[in-house]
Formats: structure tokens, C-alpha cells, sequence
């Protein structure tokens, strides 16, 4: 790798000092480069510029440091650190090799510990006390994680991502689904919308366990109306094996919000009994479910195996639902939902629109290389066996018929769940011009910039606007 440059631009520093308390506990980094992240040739240098923003006051002296490290697909890595002062950090870098930088900063305090912030609001209020709850929930850093693709455009599938027999294979398990008719179960529960009714349903499936989930139908129906339907898909959930019905409803669009287990519901009487022996049942050999590298290598025992079904089933059940206006269906979710949209999207029922947010699971042999490399990672990666290859999502969306919208919602440059390379690999493989996808510096997978900069970007066409 090229010679890294690093240099700090001096900007007015004031002369008072005062006390450390409270002038950084609103503050963040803010991450930008010279030019669009995306848009770097080979040889091209990367210049990043990280600013502190919304400091209250003057940073003391001797109080902090900036601890920085680059990182890369390659598994290089380069770190430092010096005094936090008013100055902005300027950091120059290249890449010789399609792929991506990642540049994380911390504050440090005097004792080399990771600074915290803390709430200095008046809680006495209940304006106050919403803000106190929301600062709870956010990170406590102040940091920036993010970077910068060089030919991103370039990334294709690892050679292993895609087996030979991933068609066949597919046609097997789906016709496992026409032995089983769509048949339902349904229990209404309150909805907070007048306009709309919500009912806990059961729909019989291929596999282990029945889809299960919330169907929320507008009641104009009743009167004809029909709507679009949308399927709801859920993030990675551990442990926990619970799906609790919506309180609200849309009245403008069908809905149907399914868990990724099969779960039991409460409304068909299901016990907090049931709901500890699920999150047993779904373990295999100590490890989280879909995390099991030996019930992994036979791709039709894989615990993805009947969530695919599930969301087949579901996008089955959808269309048969009265109140479908019969054109336009819909999947949407986001992180292990929007692995579950892409599968939506490529499984063969007609999907006209897929939302899919920091898509995980996208090239996951390029993750299983990255564990034994330096590469900066959040080791968030299911262990790459042959048989995991039947359920990447990048292999799955190379089969999104272009007829079908597809929108990556949010690719964060310093998702390292969700790897930026695994994102333009993905983006890479959809085919046709009918797709786009929000690139988002300083994104984190569960955390946003309060300014982000998020814009739909094409590799070296604009299809959308800024946010």
C-alpha cells in the first residue's frame, strides 16, 4: 500500500480555557471526503476531514485525545492518536484494489478510556424526560465511523458465493410449499385505528413450523376498496421469541408483519413457557440460530432453510388476502429483514417493490475472510460453509426480475455488520436500471449521524436527490 499522509489544518483556536464539564457531552465527529465516497479511481487519493461539532466551549488542554484507525478489505491497518484540540484532522489515504477504506475516530479521555457523555438536560419535565430517555438509547461516544469505495462498481460474488446447482436446488424446496394448501388461522385483536382491523394469523408452511404474524387489513375492503400488500420481515431477534401485536394500522395498504421463527402467538395461546423452549429449540450446538457452521453445511437442515419458505408462504398468503388490488406487492425490513426482503424479491411470486435497509448476510464468504485478517470488523458473520451459500443475498438478488423496484434504504460506509463491500456487491448484482441505493457516511449498522449526509448513488449515476 501507497504511502499514507496524515495532517492536521489549523483552524482559530481561542485562548480561555475552561472547565472539561459539559463541553463535549453534545458533541460528535462529523466525516467528509473531497469528493462523492463512491466515486474514487485506482490511484486516486482519499482525503478524509473529521470536524467536532456542536462543542459547548473550549476543549482543555491535556483533557483529550483523538485515537484513530484505517482499516481495510485487505486486511491492512493503520492507527494513531494526539491531543484533541479545535483543530480539524485531515487523514490522506489510497487504495490499490477495488473495495473499501473504513476510518474510525474516538475521543479519549486523559486516561486512555473511551469518553462518555452525559445527559446534562433538565429531567423534572416530561420534555425533558423524552430527552433523557432518547439520550439513554443513543451512544454515549464521540466518534466517527465511516469511509470511502475505490471502484466499488468493480465487486462481484466471492468464486465460492454461488453453487452450480442454486436453481435446482430452489426448485426442490419450493415445491415442497405445493404439497402444503395456504390455509389460515385468525384471531382479531384491538386496533388503534378505526379505519383498519389487525388480526394474529397462522398460515400452514412447508418445514418445521407455520408462518406466524400480524395482518392488518383497512376496512374499507368491506365497502370494495382494494389496497397494496406489504410484507413486514423482522431483524436478527437472539434469544428472544416473542412477537407482541401492533397496537396501530395503516388504512391505506394491506399489511402483513411476520416473525422469522414460526413462533407461537399469544392469541392462539402461546405461554411465556413457550416462548423460553423456542429460544432453546432454535439453538444448535451452543451456538444463536442460523450460527451453527455444521447444521449449516447441509443447506437443507440450515435454519434459513424454513425461513425462506416462511417468506414465500407469506408473499402466497399476501396475494390470496381480500382487499388485494392484485398488482402491487411490496416486502420491506431491514438488517436480517432485509435478507428476508431479497429473498422476497427473488423467489418467483411477483414482488413489484423491495425495501431492503443494511442487508445482511451479502457475500458471506468475503466475511469469513475477513475474520482472519486485521480488517477493522464487528464479527457479526455467519462462519462461510458451502452450504450458506444457497441463502446469500447477493446470489439471491442476482434473480430480482427488473421488473421489481428495488431500493437498498440504507448502506452504511461504516457498517461493518453489513459490510460496505458486501452492500456493493449486492447493488452490483441486481440487475437493470430499476433499483437504487442510499450510501450514508459516518453509518453505522444501528446508528445514523444526526446531519448524515444520505444520497442515492449509482457508482457514477445520480437516481435520487439528497435524504
Amino acid at each position: 500500500m501507497k504511502r499514507r499522509i496524515l495532517a492536521l489544518v489549523a483552524m482559530t483556536s481561542l485562548c480561555a480555557l475552561l472547565s472539561s464539564a459539559g463541553v463535549l457531552d453534545k458533541a460528535w465527529i462529523k466525516g467528509t471526503t473531497d469528493k462523492n465516497p463512491l466515486a474514487y479511481r485506482h490511484g486516486d487519493e482519499m482525503v478524509f476531514t473529521l470536524e467536532l461539532m456542536d462543542v459547548e466551549g473550549d476543549i482543555p488542554a491535556g483533557e483529550y485525545l483523538l485515537s484513530w484507525k484505517r482499516s481495510d478489505d485487505y486486511g491492512n491497518v493503520e492507527s494513531g492518536e494526539q491531543p484533541l484540540t479545535s483543530t480539524t484532522f485531515v487523514y490522506k489515504t489510497r487504495l490499490d484494489k477495488p473495495g473499501f477504506v473504513r476510518l474510525e475516530a474516538f475521543v479519549l479521555d486523559k486516561n486512555r478510556k473511551r469518553f462518555e457523555k452525559k445527559f446534562t438536560g433538565d429531567s423534572s419535565t416530561p420534555e425533558g424526560r423524552r430527552a433523557m430517555n432518547a439520550f439513554e438509547r443513543a451512544r454515549k461516544n464521540v466518534f466517527f465511523d465511516g469511509g470511502a469505495g475505490m471502484e466499488p462498481e468493480k465487486l462481484v460474488l466471492s468464486k465460492d458465493g454461488e453453487p452450480e446447482d442454486f436453481d435446482e436446488f430452489w426448485m426442490r424446496q419450493f415445491a415442497r410449499l405445493e404439497n402444503v394448501p395456504i390455509s389460515d388461522e385468525r384471531v382479531e385483536v384491538a386496533c388503534g385505528n378505526p379505519k383498519a382491523r389487525i388480526f394474529a394469523v397462522r398460515v400452514d408452511c412447508a418445514g418445521l413450523r407455520p408462518v406466524t404474524g400480524y395482518l392488518s387489513v383497512p376496512k374499507a375492503v368491506d365497502g370494495g376498496a382494494t389496497f397494496p400488500c406489504r410484507l413486514e420481515t423482522h431483524g436478527y431477534s437472539g434469544n428472544t421469541c416473542v412477537h407482541r401485536a401492533p397496537r396501530h394500522a395503516k388504512d391505506n395498504e394491506i399489511v402483513f408483519n411476520i416473525n422469522a421463527h414460526g413462533l407461537k402467538l399469544s392469541e392462539f395461546g402461546a405461554t411465556e413457557s413457550d416462548a423460553k423452549a423456542l429460544a432453546w429449540e432454535i439453538r444448535s450446538n451452543g451456538s444463536s440460530y442460523a450460527f451453527d457452521a455444521k447444521q449449516n453445511a447441509d443447506p437443507e437442515v440450515a435454519y434459513f432453510n424454513g425461513m425462506v419458505l416462511r417468506v414465500k408462504r407469506a408473499l402466497q398468503y399476501l396475494k390470496t388476502v381480500r382487499g388485494w388490488n392484485g398488482k402491487d406487492l411490496v416486502a420491506s425490513g431491514a438488517s436480517q429483514g432485509g435478507l428476508q426482503t431479497i429473498w422476497a424479491a427473488a423467489c418467483g411470486e411477483g414482488v413489484t417493490r423491495a425495501e431492503s435497509g443494511i442487508t445482511w448476510c451479502c457475500d458471506m464468504a468475503m466475511n469469513n475472510a475477513r475474520i482472519g485478517k486485521r480488517a477493522s470488523g464487528d464479527g457479526w458473520y455467519i462462519r462461510w460453509v458451502p452450504g450458506v451459500a444457497y441463502y446469500d443475498a447477493v446470489a439471491w438478488a442476482k434473480r430480482i426480475p427488473e421488473s421489481c423496484c428495488t431500493k437498498i434504504t440504507r448502506a452504511g460506509l461504516g457498517d461493518y455488520c453489513c459490510p460496505p463491500m458486501g452492500l456493493a456487491k449486492l447493488w452490483n448484482a441486481i440487475p437493470g436500471e430499476n433499483k437504487s441505493i442510499r450510501w450514508v457516511q459516518g453509518s453505522e449498522h444501528g446508528y445514523v449521524p444526526p446531519d448524515y449526509a444520505g444520497r442515492d448513488f449509482c457508482f457514477g449515476k445520480w437516481t435520487g436527490g439528497e435524504r
